[in-house]
């Protein structure tokens, strides 16, 4: 039931994206910000963390769960280290996701063949 949960949740918040890539005018980088900030968002209110527990990745892989995680990691980084967690937190908690995105991003780099788009 967990891969299955995982899923239609995913699949839902990927659908929603096509949807707005789809019906409105919005670039992709905005409905990427969207979705980490809407993740935020739902974390603060304590609302995305129910969702994540009953979903597990279908809810932390996407944007979303990023935004998610952020905010995980400033209220624990507050609740250590006070004020100054505002600004070490979410740098904190996403680090291992931020690492991966630039070793893969270098690696693809690497890897491509990159032309003129003319």
């Amino acid at each position: 039931m967990d891969y299955l949960n995982a899923f239609w949740v995913g699949g839902l918040i990927c659908v929603l994206g096509q949807l707005l890539i789809d019906l409105t005018k919005l670039t992709p980088a905005r409905i990427m910000v969207l979705y980490v900030t809407l993740g935020v968002a739902l974390g603060a209110l304590g609302l995305y963390g129910p969702l994540a527990d009953f979903a597990g990745c279908g809810a932390t892989v996407p944007l979303s769960g990023f935004g998610w995680a952020l905010s995980e990691g400033v209220r624990e980084s507050i609740g250590k280290q006070g004020f100054l967690g505002v600004f070490t937190g979410g740098v904190t908690a996403g680090a291992a996701g931020i690492a991966a995105a630039v070793f893969f991003g270098y690696l693809a780099a690497l890897v491509a063949k990159p032309k003129d788009k003319a």
